[in-house]
């Protein structure tokens, strides 16, 4: 080892660094930095005669010896050459030594250039937070290996943070655990950093990140301001980086967890037992303790939170369901067709009906599942067939005029005809009323085939209806009705 890499190293561990830190400064391995540290401190206590470093015998003659004009061209010609591209050159030049050879060579010739060291910045308490995600896959003993997304909020000053795993990092997730990590810290840092996520940053302009108004609105309401970090940077952020190896070697290391709900319970726990009151090796102090301190300087929490739970509207359909995220909820089968507006809140997924009252309300079903069904049997069709019949009549009249006089006809004619009114009224579920024109359907279709022709009338529709069976041609009150017949639809 050459001198000067010796003096380096023996003066940047009286510095302060670590072995980690001044084998990545000077690109040497770690167990190099630790036996150069061991023969030093040996040196110094054996005396200053044996700290002189011992000259080294003569260097064998290697293979590249004949080749250092040629090697000297060519990096003269080309800073940058590779390796790979001098060890091709020396071939053609009859060198038939390894590439390994080449390689040492050309570090020695050409050592990597050290990375300028990052000076820590410090905030003042209140002033500043950092907020990430990162990604594992961890094996549930109950639910199976999942891939699951650590979120994390920590303040600057005091190293406090707050973690929880999520199965999703979608804006409302995103916005759901802010709050949280808010109410957990007591209060919110006045500015805070961000990867250049959709939920955070739209895109750039001019070399300006474009933020999500959905985003600033959130912000906008506890009054902090977002930061977008500069791309490929992750030193911006690396108070809230280097935790993540923290908590990956700590909590996860040589732990099992059954399921996610779980293996929060344990990150809770993990937090407030252990990280939080953990010697932090940078401050010295307990983040707990520091956290105290910063307490005064975080902006206060609303008197309200801010609404994070989605709306979005949703057709029933003909078994009385509705879907989020491909798993099915059972809303009251009288609202088979309609359009519902549903709210998702963490937990929970509620259902309104036309009015706007609630008419449902489900625990929200995991988002890796699909296909599960969430059935309440009070929403299922009622066992007195008087009241079924007497709600579907109730539908049909809101077609209009004509519709109580098919449902009416279908029933006369179909051996099934209650349960295919009910499927008549999935059209609903597909078609927008005006589109389907219900009322054309009613008035111009094939009553002969009623059940399977329900579909939007259009041109495939346009058949002379049978006179005998027309619903037109059923009795009426009016007896004289009954003999009329129908013209054929044109």
């Amino acid at each position: 080892m050459k001198e000067s890499v010796r003096n380096q190293i023996v003066h940047l561990s009286e510095q302060g660094l670590s072995q980690r830190r001044i084998a990545q400064q000077l690109q040497v391995s770690r167990h190099t930095v630790q036996r150069t540290l061991r023969q030093v401190a040996k040196a110094r206590a054996d005396g200053a005669a044996a700290a002189t470093p011992v000259p080294g015998q003569p260097r064998a003659r290697r293979s590249l010896d004949g080749f250092d004009n040629v090697i000297g061209q060519l990096l003269e010609r080309y800073p940058d050459l590779t390796a790979q591209r001098l060890w091709e050159e020396l071939r053609q030049r009859g060198f038939s030594g390894s590439y390994p050879t080449v390689w040492r060579r050309l570090h020695e010739l050409r050592p990597a250039t050290p990375k300028p060291p990052v000076v820590r910045f410090e905030t003042a308490p209140g002033a500043q937070a950092q907020m990430d995600y990162a990604t594992y896959t961890i094996a549930l003993t109950e639910e199976g290996p999942r891939r699951l997304h650590l979120f994390s909020y920590l303040l600057g000053y005091s190293r406090r943070q707050y973690m929880r795993f999520v199965a999703r990092q979608d804006f409302d997730t995103t916005l759901r655990e802010h709050i949280a990590a808010f109410t957990h810290l007591g209060g919110v840092a006045a500015t805070c950093l961000y990867d250049n996520f959709k939920v955070v940053v739209q895109g750039y302009e001019d070399d300006e990140p474009i933020y999500n108004p959905r985003f600033l609105a959130f912000a906008t309401h506890y009054g902090f301001r977002p930061w977008a970090c500069r791309p490929y940077r992750p030193q911006t952020k690396g108070k809230c980086e280097r935790p993540f190896h923290y908590a990956q070697t700590n909590l996860l290391c040589g732990r099992e967890f059954r399921t996610l709900a779980h293996l929060n319970d344990t990150t809770a726990w993990w937090l407030a037992n252990v990280a939080d009151v953990r010697l932090h090796g940078e401050t010295k102090e307990r983040p707990v303790d520091r956290h105290a301190q910063e307490v005064p300087h975080l902006l206060p929490l609303p008197a309200h939170a801010y609404e994070v739970a989605a709306v979005v509207y949703r057709h029933v359909t003909a078994e009385g369901l509705v879907v989020w995220q491909a798993n099915l909820y059972s809303v009251p089968w009288r609202l088979i067709g309609r359009l519902l507006a549903v709210r998702i809140t963490a937990d929970e997924l509620i259902v309104y009906g036309p009015d706007l009252a609630e008419v449902a309300r489900h625990g929200l079903l995991p988002a890796h599942t699909q296909g599960q069904r969430s059935i309440q049997p009070e929403h299922q069709p009622h066992s007195n067939h008087r009241l079924r019949h007497a709600t579907l009549e109730e539908r049909f009249a809101e077609l209009g005029a004509a519709g109580p006089r098919f449902l009416a006809g279908l029933v006369q004619t179909r051996r099934c005809g209650w349960d295919q009114a009910q499927r008549v009224l999935e059209l609903l579920t597909v078609y927008r009323r005006t589109d389907v024109q219900v009322c054309r359907l009613l008035w111009n279709g094939p009553c002969a085939s009623a059940p399977s022709a329900c579909r939007p009338c259009n041109a495939s529709c346009r058949q002379a209806p049978v006179p005998s069976r027309c619903w037109k041609c059923w009795p009426r009150k009016n007896a004289a009705a009954s003999t009329r017949s129908c013209a054929p639809t044109r």
